[in-house]
């Protein structure tokens, strides 16, 4: 996490969230994480293709120029981008992953805006992660940021975190090999590797690669 805004909102969640997967959304309090509230938002999970905004802050907004709440995040990206963004907030619903996003926002003349975005599970009416807390942090303020909208956002890089070292699906002893229809849309990275079709065992509707962290 290389923004400020994305690191103060990942330690007040896992504050909250303590040694489960994630916290509930009644939880979470504005006024603790007032200082970036602007540039906080609130998803909620309807299915695989719909994430409709339930809050947005006012610099979010202001980013785009317009209201955002009630818009879907995947209308923001279409083809590979959209494809790779829903298989991201699936993992975070289904799985308790948290993703960090980075994005080149671009505006109406083409000038970028490099942006760090951060999506972390919340619970809801029951065991599922049918809410998600994010934050839109810009890497810089440009002179037209809130005066020219944002129209495309492609993405730069996609990063997958758990939190507790292993997916949750992993943590409940549920190692069965799935037998998918189709394999997920693949996971890009900033150095141009893909995540979604590598070696390994699928699960659910990722591909698990024994290894991981070493000592």
């Amino acid at each position: 996490m290389k923004h400020a805004v994305t690191r103060s909102l990942y330690e007040y969640w896992t504050r909250l969230r303590g040694h489960r997967t994630a916290p509930g959304r009644h939880e979470v309090e504005p006024g603790e994480i007032r200082s970036i509230l602007g540039d906080t938002f609130i998803l909620e999970a309807a299915d695989r293709n719909v994430y409709n905004f339930r809050l947005a802050g006012t610099r979010l907004c202001a980013a785009y120029c317009r209201e955002l709440k009630g818009r879907n995040l995947l209308d923001f990206w279409s083809g590979k981008d959209r494809e790779s963004v829903a298989c991201l907030l699936a993992a975070i619903v289904e799985d308790g992953a948290a993703a960090v996003i980075g994005l080149n926002a671009q505006n109406e003349r083409g000038q970028i805006m490099p942006v760090e975005m951060m999506l972390l599970p919340l619970q809801h009416d029951g065991p599922g992660h049918t809410r998600i807390l994010g934050c839109f942090a810009p890497m810089d303020q440009p002179y037209w940021l809130g005066m020219l909208p944002v129209i495309r956002q492609p993405i730069q890089s996609l990063r997958l975190i758990w939190p507790d070292e292993k997916p949750s699906f992993l943590l409940r002893g549920d190692q069965a090999p799935a037998s998918p229809s189709q394999e997920p849309p693949a996971l890009r990275t900033g150095t141009g590797r893909t995540f979604g079709h590598a070696p390994g065992r699928p699960v659910g509707h990722l591909r698990v690669i024994d290894g991981g962290r070493r000592e």
